[in-house]
Parts: structure tokens; sequence; C-alpha cells
């Protein structure tokens, strides 16, 4: 059972109940963040990866990930970041974090092909806001095997840039199509990383996006509002297929 804990909001005092949302493992189990009973929860004043994703690990497995951390919306406006324990340590804050590595550290695993009958079905998050196009983009790439989701280093031109072991992903929650500028800036960040890349956008792709991404083998997604990706590519289709490890990159 999910865990449920009272939140009370230091800006009108009023008193919520919030329960920790579960989200699917590579493994296929569920995965909850600890909520800490005796931990405050503060207002959102401004949002960093630090803050917003939280480290836990799974219980039915091990793996180490980074999951959304919860929050709570008061309807005196103010948002509410929920305290939660990572690793046995509160973390209701992210104070006490600063400069340490969150990042699961690389696992000794065996690299293998996965095949569609080894996956479980990938369970999606409702998309609200920009965040939620993220963090269903996130949960999606551990579902199609990668490792170590996080914020990349190097900031997009437009949306949000994600990265783990051997890929580049861009977030685009914009309201226009994706365009061809968009398409090639993601694969040039990609080719000097060396790793595959991936789009998801949830306005789709101008036509010449589309066939420049075809032609250099970028991977192209459409988030719909229930946050499952839709490949509308062979690329993509070849990953939502198979998993990792059958991207194509341009030489």
């Amino acid at each position: 059972m999910a865990e449920t804990v009272a939140v009370r909001c230091p800006a009108c005092r009023r008193e919520h109940r919030c329960t920790a949302p579960a989200y699917p493992c590579a493994c296929g189990a569920p995965v909850a963040p600890r909520l800490d009973r005796d931990g405050a929860a503060t207002p959102v004043s401004h949002r960093s990866w630090q803050d917003d994703w939280v480290t836990v690990r799974c219980g039915s497995c091990g793996r180490r990930g980074e999951w959304p951390r919860p929050e709570v919306g008061c309807s005196c406006g103010v948002v509410l970041r929920v305290a939660v324990l990572e690793d046995g340590k509160s973390a209701a804050t992210g104070e006490g974090t600063a400069g340490a590595d969150v990042t699961p550290a690389p696992e000794p695993v065996t690299v293998r092909r996965v095949t569609p009958a080894a996956r479980p079905p990938f369970l999606s998050v409702t998309i609200r806001t920009a965040r939620d196009a993220v963090t269903a983009t996130a949960l999606y790439l551990r579902w199609l095997g990668y490792r170590g989701v996080r914020r990349a280093d190097q900031r997009p031109p437009s949306g949000i840039g994600l990265a783990a072991r051997g890929v580049v992903a861009q977030v685009d929650p914009a309201v226009r199509p994706a365009t061809l500028r968009d398409v090639e800036c993601l694969w040039l960040t990609a080719m000097t990383e060396s790793a595959d890349c991936l789009y998801f956008s949830l306005a789709g792709y101008a036509d010449d996006a589309r066939a420049r991404a075809d032609a250099l083998g970028v991977a192209l997604f459409v988030l719909d509002l229930t946050g499952t990706p839709r490949p509308v590519n062979a690329s993509a289709d070849a990953l939502a297929t198979s998993g990792t490890g059958t991207g194509n990159r341009a030489p």
C-alpha cells in the first residue's frame, strides 16, 4: 500500500494528505520515495534538478535511480515540496547534498539486447505541465534500458535536455512542432558524446525536421497527454520494440 502522510502548508496552515507516487523500475517493480513523517514540507520558490529529483533504491532489484520528489499543491497557491527519506536520511529540501554526486554509480552489468517479452509494459504519467513531460520522458528512457538518467550538462536551444549512459535526449513541451534546427542541434550534441539521440515533442515535427531526422538516424517520439511516447520514425520504432542498442547513428 502506498505511504501517506499529513502535510501542513506553512503559508495558510491548511493540512493536506500526500501519498507517495509509485513509478516503474526497469525490473518492473513499483518504486516510491519514502516519505519523512517528521520532516516539514517547504514551499517551492525555484526549480532545480537537485531539488526536484530524489535518489531511491528499488526494493526488488536494488537499483538506485533518480525519481520525481513528491509535491502537493495547496489551494492558497503554494506548491509544497514534501520531505522524503533518501538512503535513510531526510531530504526535505536537498540541503546537505550540495556538491554530492547523486548519480547512481556504474553497475557491473552485462550488456544484452532486451526483447519485448523481457520488458514489463511502460506505465505512463499524465502530462499536465512541462515538468510532467520531463518526468514521463525520464521514465521512458529507463524503460528503454538507459541507466543513470539525469539533466544534460549542455542546455539545448529549446526544451529540456536529458542524458544517460549512451544517450542524449531532448524534451520539447512547446506548442509548435519541432524544427529542422532543433533536430540538427540535438544530433550534433549527440555526436560529440558518441551517443544515441532521441527527441520527444508534444506538438510533433515539421516535415523537413522529420526528413532530416530520418537521414541522421535521430529517433523521434511524440508525447501524448497520457505521457506515453509514440514513435514516429524507423529509429524510434526500433528502440520502442527492442530497447537500447538498436538506435542508428549517422556516421
